[in-house]
């Protein structure tokens, strides 16, 4: 049976009917959410450093006795910097790249608490490079409860897992391939787990909930950030914190707590971001559901119910973008605060743009993406991470609730196990926690908010450091965190050519399909050659 997106379990009750559809979802306990978004501590002020075992690395293989739990109460009693230490190569653009993968845990210490955690890393480094002058880029993906397997495999390492979005095929066991997408040609990579999830786990007396929270959790992944700086002499590396869903909103607080804490952050890369909860209508029922307009065009469009057919697709979604910042969002106003019938006219362009009947429409104007997905295609659910995967309801492919992840979830969850102990040599006593869902037990307040809008924040970031570049990427089809929404959020930060958005004919993972991956790449490359640029 599946089991309600993470996202959705773990805000107050008034909100959860809202927030399911948008806390990206995990449907089944294996389901790796590939977003996220997470607040405030839960356990006592801890004063005390726990003990810390000095580093043991070594070239080879790791044998790792610990055995790590996903518990809200977990505690190790203390911890060990150990880790995997792996000598490869790889041809990126004709040219072969030596580099260095390590495998293993750092420890990361709030300096005013003592509180600490041991966090799980897979870090990729070019050998032979000038440290101080290459940036180093740190990824994760949210949930709140999600490892960061997704990115791990999908985007940017060395190695990747092929798939077939957005193909309806069930993909099966798959190997890693090179990566000829790999950004290690422009900066060195390091994928790092959340608390409770993968191999990462608080230290004793601080334990897993303790992490379980926006502000919390944001202070950890700083702390995370600060301590492999430290441990690997990158003070002068141009740094780039890059979050994926639930990890945008974590981004935005961890690049204000970075720079209080007198880390400088180069750039930021905000991937299908969610950084304001509030304006989202997934999550607050009474918010107009006006920066979906565009996603549901896009996938009328994919479907070819759109009347007529547009001859230039991005000439078309500006002009929903205008209908949708106009008229549409008169006549939702409207249906929010007196319950004003729109006029036909409404809804028939609102039926030309998106083929769902002018009808429904009329009677519920403030559409919201959950009856989207349901129906645009009589007798299909459509993915809501990527709108374009649909399947017949009933079926093996919407049995998880959502296409777009089942196709996908169970060769990435049996691939992230192989090759940790395969290519990487790590080798633990437990499982690697792909997902775990802590939804209900999330603190999701932030900043005077019962859910976070972290804008404010990545403000505050840049006004300590003007020269910091923010890189934002979404996928048309998103059915989880709408492109043009994350436009109307980035609108606030005001006009700043240091803040690019880019957009794709993709789902939520970019990165899963092929042509809008290359697309992304492209755009990244252009982005760390701006890092340090007037």
């Amino acid at each position: 049976m599946a089991r309600p997106s993470p996202l959705t379990n773990t805000l107050p009750s008034t909100l959860l009917p809202t927030l399911l559809a948008l806390l990206l979802p995990s449907l089944l306990s294996s389901l790796l959410v590939a977003c996220g978004g997470g607040g405030g501590s839960g356990g006592a002020t801890i004063t005390t450093p726990p003990v810390v075992t000095p580093p043991v690395v070594s070239d080879g293989a790791l044998n790792d006795p610990v055995m790590y739990s996903g518990s809200p109460t977990a505690a190790l009693a203390s911890a060990t910097e150990s880790a995997a230490i792996v000598k490869a190569a790889m041809v990126l653009n004709g040219q072969s790249i030596a580099y260095t993968a390590t495998t293993g845990h750092l420890t990361a210490t709030d300096a005013r608490t003592g509180r600490a955690a041991s966090f799980f890393y897979v870090a990729y480094t070019a050998d032979g490079k000038d440290a101080g002058a290459r940036p180093v880029t740190f990824f994760y993906n949210g949930g709140p409860g999600s490892a960061s397997m997704w990115l791990h495999l999908g985007s940017f390492a060395p190695k990747r897992l092929p798939s077939p979005l957005p193909s309806n095929v069930i993909l099966g066991a798959v190997t890693p391939v090179d990566n000829a997408e790999s950004l290690l040609d422009v900066s060195d990579l390091v994928f790092v787990d959340a608390v409770g999830t993968g191999y990462s786990q608080a230290i004793a007396p601080a334990r897993n909930r303790d992490y379980w929270g926006v502000d919390a959790d944001a202070a950890g992944f700083r702390d995370f950030v600060q301590r492999y700086v430290a441990a690997n002499n990158r003070q002068q590396s141009p740094k780039v914190l890059f979050g994926e869903s639930y990890g945008a909103p974590r981004t935005g607080i961890m690049a204000s707590l970075l720079e209080t804490a007198g880390t400088r952050v180069s750039g930021v890369v905000l991937h299908s971001a969610i950084m304001d909860y509030n304006s989202n209508c997934s999550v607050i029922s009474k918010r107009s559901c006006e920066g979906y307009l565009p996603s549901y065009a896009a996938t009328g469009n994919y479907y070819k119910l759109t009347s007529p057919a547009p001859a230039d697709v991005s000439s078309f979604l500006q002009e929903v973008r205008g209908y949708s910042a106009t008229t549409y969002r008169d006549a939702v106003g409207r249906w929010l605060s007196s319950n004003t019938v729109p006029q036909p006219l409404v809804a028939q362009q609102l039926f030309r743009y998106t083929g769902i009947p002018a009808s429904r429409w009329q009677s519920h104007l403030n559409y919201g993406p959950d009856a989207f997905a349901n129906e645009l295609v009589p007798g299909q659910l459509l993915g809501r991470y990527d709108a374009r995967v649909s399947g017949a309801l009933g079926s093996a492919v919407t049995a998880d609730g959502d296409p777009s992840l089942t196709v996908v979830n169970g060769a990435f969850d049996a691939a992230i196990r192989t090759h940790l102990n395969g290519a990487l040599q790590y080798r633990a006593a437990s499982a690697y926690l792909t997902f775990n869902d802590i939804i209900e037990t999330w603190n999701f307040t932030h900043d005077g908010k019962q859910v976070p809008d972290t804008i404010p924040d990545l403000a505050a970031a840049i006004n300590l450091n003007p020269a910091m570049k923010v890189l934002a990427q979404s996928g048309y089809h998103d059915l989880a965190t709408p492109f043009y929404q994350t436009e109307l959020d980035l609108q606030r930060l005001g006009a700043n050519p240091n803040i690019v958005i880019r957009n794709y004919a993709s789902g939520h993972m970019i990165y899963l399909d092929d042509s809008a991956r290359r697309a992304q790449k492209a755009d990244l490359v252009q982005f760390y050659g701006s890092l340090g640029k007037p």
